[in-house]
């Protein structure tokens, strides 16, 4: 039986604001039971304890609910502003079957990393990558800007191709001030050969140099992480158009390890630059997911 959380089980519910609801409300119940016990959503006014801190600032409840030492942040720590950043590449539309794409699964993240963010009362604004970037909500943390995040991302459709370096220094001129950039692709490169891993790289560098924090969502359908192929197979470019007929039982194994090649090079590149990378793929239920961001927003601090 699929988890509540899963993809397959979102998807029968049509809105988009009761998929994201019921995501946020089973991954609160979920912490209940996990390292984050006792809290909940107050889980970012808080951080860990480090050597030089005042003691007197320990807040002895967190201790006695996680046996670790946590302090409060002032006020002015505590709210971040943070900017979804949107994959609109077409191949962000594939799937092998009728199960949620690679693009409806960024959506229902979105949403459900708007809402969360919507309670704890964090600015959260919405930019995509496209043929250029569009700012098409500017970071807010007032009532009703829930609503019209989850209005904007009902409106988004995968077409065409991305230049996701290009985007990515374009907001990184954007962006003024500190900020966290929360960016949701499949990270594949152009038909052209554009959008390769180390040009990726370096425009996230241009990100962090530019003082925001950054997590990757890197997210590919389970065909494309599990290749469940064989026999001859006709794949086709989902943004050329381009087909090509192989063998995929003699393919899989070098696919695979060219899988686990590109996924390790973006590992390895965010990793020195101090960027969050998050790997899933369109099966994982999405407490996993929200529970990479918690662990990556604690450790921020």
């Amino acid at each position: 039986m699929p988890s509540s959380l899963s993809p397959e089980s979102l998807q029968q519910i049509q809105r988009l604001d009761l998929k994201a609801r019921m995501v946020i409300r089973g991954f609160l119940q979920g912490l209940h039971s996990s390292p984050f016990h006792g809290f909940s959503v107050q889980f970012s006014e808080h951080r860990r304890y480090n050597r030089g801190d005042d003691p007197k600032l320990i807040d002895w409840l967190a201790y006695a609910k996680t046996d670790k030492y946590f302090i409060k942040r002032f006020e002015a720590e505590t709210n971040l502003t943070a900017y979804l950043v949107m994959d609109l590449s077409k191949s962000m539309g594939f799937t092998r079957n009728q199960s949620m794409n690679k693009f409806e699964y960024c959506t229902c993240l979105a949403a459900s990393l708007t809402y969360l963010m919507t309670m704890q009362q964090d600015p959260v604004g919405l930019l995509t990558c496209a043929e250029k970037v569009r700012a098409l909500l500017p970071a807010r943390s007032r009532r009703g800007h829930l609503g019209d995040v989850l209005g904007q991302l009902n409106q988004l459709e995968p077409s065409g191709t991305t230049h996701l370096p290009d985007c990515l220094t374009q907001i990184a001129a954007m962006l003024k001030q500190h900020s966290l950039v929360i960016f949701l692709t499949d990270l594949l490169p152009n038909s052209d050969g554009g959008g390769q891993p180390d040009e990726v790289i370096s425009s996230l560098a241009r990100l962090r140099h530019g003082g925001h924090d950054v997590i990757v969502f890197h997210i590919l359908d389970e065909a494309e992480v599990n290749f469940p192929y064989s026999g001859s197979v006709e794949f086709e470019d989902t943004e050329s158009g381009q087909t090509i007929t192989v063998d995929a039982s003699e393919i899989r194994d070098e696919y695979l390890q060219d899988l686990d090649e590109f996924r390790q090079q973006y590992r390895n590149g965010c990793d020195r630059l101090r960027i969050d990378y998050v790997p899933l793929d369109t099966s994982m239920p999405f407490d996993k997911a929200l529970t990479e961001y918690l662990i990556q927003r604690q450790n921020r601090f």
